[in-house]
């Protein structure tokens, strides 16, 4: 059964020729595949795995811009003729994926035209979500960033439980340690969250559905559209 759910929305035949060049992977949290200017070597079709897509300002300091998991594949700018990476690429949920070299995914491309339409549809759900995930960081709370980046996750590693350290998150949504502290403590104190030594877990879905910005249902709204 396969994980990926762009792969899964192939016709048959047309997965089945893709198979052939398709290797099962396993992602670790932490690992980076690119770093923003490098070449893409190989694409990533995630399945319970997750990868953050990071902007490096000044060298050091990263902010997450979006989120790729069982929904898509890490080394888009390949599908649209760009060979460099625009961002960091970390795995920030380890897990299965398929992993693709450049050159097979390329001549796969162009050799299958619902391949091209479900990679179409997906570049636009993710430019959509980079836009909106920039809106986001600048004008909404932590808290209700810190909710739509957990439901976010969720739906990519089709869990409710996943580890996450503060330090981690802070760089995901850009605040400081104790803006994720308080906000993380905020959501744990009204039960949408347990959340000790690293480990999340969610307890009301619905309650953290309430809980997130506007962002998080726009996102979802335009998946299923």
């Amino acid at each position: 059964m396969q994980n990926n759910r762009l792969l899964a929305s192939l016709p048959r035949q047309s997965y089945r020729d893709l198979l052939r060049h398709l290797d099962p992977v396993t992602l670790v949290f932490g690992d980076v595949l690119y770093e923003t200017g490098t070449r893409i070597r190989e694409v990533y079709f995630p399945g319970k795995s997750v990868v953050s897509l990071l902007t490096v300002v000044d060298g050091h300091n990263a902010l997450e811009v979006g989120l790729v998991g069982r929904d898509g594949m890490v080394g888009l700018p390949l599908a649209l003729g760009v060979e460099t990476s625009p961002v960091r690429a970390l795995v920030q949920g380890a897990g299965d994926a398929m992993q693709m070299t450049a050159a097979h995914f390329r001549s796969a491309l162009n050799a299958s035209p619902p391949l091209q339409r479900s990679l179409g549809r997906y570049s636009h759900d993710l430019i959509a979500q980079i836009t909106l995930t920039a809106a986001c960081n600048r004008f909404h709370r932590v808290e209700a960033r810190l909710a739509r980046w957990l439901l976010m996750t969720r739906d990519r590693v089709g869990s409710g439980e996943f580890r996450l350290t503060h330090e981690f998150l802070s760089h995901m949504l850009g605040v400081r340690r104790v803006g994720v502290t308080q906000a993380a403590s905020s959501l744990q104190r009204r039960g949408l969250i347990d959340y000790a030594r690293g480990n999340i877990r969610i307890l009301n879905d619905a309650g953290l559905e309430a809980a997130a910005c506007t962002c998080y249902r726009r996102v979802r709204e335009r998946k299923s559209s």
